[in-house]
């Protein structure tokens, strides 16, 4: 009997075993050097006593920090480059790490485009020339899970997009957020006061949804036939689905023409438009009106809601009309955390600090005071996760800082459901930062909750009336 040993091939299967104990290795060896960068710097600071010095060491402490930060996220790619769109927001995190990261959006790197035919004609069942009339080779975009490409069905006017998935790409990307978890345990033990472990859970269980795309062209048609439905004309396009030609990892859909909304200012300027103009500032409040409309819809009335609107899904299109692109990341509310958080939209709304308090209760938030003013601290906290418009005086969240109100209010617990409603009220808020527009979503999204109460028998028939009648004048009318 003889025995036939292929090295290419043993090297390959080690290589591969071997490769999520690589990137764990290197995750640990960077947010060690990164996390402790901080601790010793935090000390020298403490040392210096003119506060505007400090701010020149904070700054250039920053920026040493995105350097390792972006160098970290953009090699490792993956997993990592989410982490990037998540805290790469000009509310949230210091801003050299927002002018790093923001760039990382759509920048990981492309699967040949060799490997894509293979995947692609094994998934749909026939070759691609078969299927296209053209095929670009090269992608319009790559993404952590996924890349696009243009192509125009045969015998057919419109072109398509079709959404192809990386070969291998799951497990590295769970490897990535069970290094994360790890750390996030670590962190709210020793930093940060907040149930950061429940919410890196909420992130696997989302993630995880995201590499089934039978899955997203579903949640796609629901969430474009529901705006429809609920609206004369939908606030946002949603891209429709070619029928018979989706898979667990292709996915063709309608190719909608626009712009990123990171390129909209370079776009103003090329039409002569001055940024901080009028025209400018009317287009880019009725952008962010519409995206936030469409949102208190999804999440309020229906509890269903695309869960992942950073910068990189969404496009810009003729008059301002605004596309949301990518429906990976959806999430479905039980209809308690549904009304108990249209219930906290008007407690945020209405300035209520009971009913804030109260609000964070029945969502099961477990709180533990450090303040005396706990009450109105509550509220700053309430605005601060779940309100687009920073809370007055601030002009930046800045977690670690000894003020903030997750230092001074511990969050113990976390509904790990709530994380996608807290992470798209999150990104909403670093888009309308971006766009220089303080904008509040729970004012917005007031007339809704009131809505979806009353029909929940959670208002009356006589407390709808005075809630319009009386105009600007809020009161409290839940039960």
């Amino acid at each position: 009997m003889l025995f036939h040993f292929d090295l290419k091939e043993f090297q390959e299967k080690v290589s591969t075993q071997l490769r999520p104990w690589q990137r764990s290795f290197q995750f640990w060896v960077r947010a060690a050097d990164i996390y402790t960068g901080y601790k010793v710097f935090q000390v020298r600071a403490s040392l210096e006593k003119d506060v505007k010095k400090q701010e020149v060491m904070w700054e250039k402490q920053h920026e040493v920090a995105a350097d390792k930060i972006y160098s970290m996220c953009s090699e490792l790619g993956g997993f990592f480059l989410k982490v990037a769109q998540i805290v790469g927001k000009p509310d949230l995190a210091p801003a050299p790490w927002v002018k790093r990261l923001v760039t990382l959006c759509d920048q990981a790197p492309a699967t040949p485009y060799n490997v894509i035919r293979v995947v692609l004609e094994k998934e749909l069942g026939q070759s691609i020339d078969g299927l296209f009339e053209y095929f670009d080779k090269d992608p319009l975009g790559s993404a952590s899970i996924a890349q696009v490409h243009r192509a125009r069905l045969r015998g057919d006017k419109d072109d398509v997009v079709v959404k192809v998935q990386h070969p291998g790409v799951q497990e590295l990307m769970m490897t990535d957020i069970r290094n994360l978890q790890a750390f996030a345990l670590y962190i709210q033990k020793t930093d940060v006061k907040f149930d950061l472990f429940s919410v890196t859970k909420e992130m696997e269980k989302q993630i995880s949804y995201e590499f089934d795309f039978v899955r997203e062209a579903e949640a796609m048609a629901r969430i474009r036939h529901f705006l429809c439905q609920n609206n004369k004309k939908s606030p946002v396009r949603v891209p429709c689905v070619i029928r018979d030609m989706v898979s667990r990892r292709v996915l063709v859909m309608e190719y909608i023409d626009g712009i990123p909304i990171l390129k909209l200012g370079d776009e103003m300027e090329k039409r002569g438009i001055h940024p901080d103009g009028k025209l400018a500032a009317a287009a880019k409040m009725n952008i962010l009106k519409n995206l936030s409309l469409a949102y208190g819809q999804m999440i309020l009335k229906s509890g269903f809601f695309h869960a992942d609107p950073h910068p990189g899904n969404i496009l810009i299109c003729k008059g301002s009309e605004v596309a949301l692109l990518d429906y990976g990341q959806v999430k479905d509310l039980p209809d308690e955390l549904r009304l108990g958080y249209a219930r906290l939209v008007l407690a945020i709304a209405d300035n209520d600090p009971l009913r804030a308090s109260e609000s964070y209760r029945d969502l099961g938030i477990e709180t533990l005071s450090n303040c005396e003013d706990e009450q109105n601290e509550m509220l700053r906290l309430a605005q601060t996760m779940f309100d687009t418009k920073l809370p007055p005086g601030v002009t930046m969240l800045q977690p670690f800082a000894e003020e903030s109100s997750i230092k001074k209010i511990a969050v113990k617990a976390f509904p790990e459901e709530l994380f996608s409603v807290l992470r798209t009220v999150h990104i909403l808020r670093g888009l309308s930062v971006g766009l220089g527009i303080n904008f509040s979503c729970a004012e917005q999204w007031r007339p809704i909750a009131e809505e979806v109460l009353y029909v929940a028998g959670r208002l009356t028939a006589k407390d709808l009336k005075q809630i319009y009648r009386r105009g600007t004048s809020r009161r409290r009318f839940w039960r």
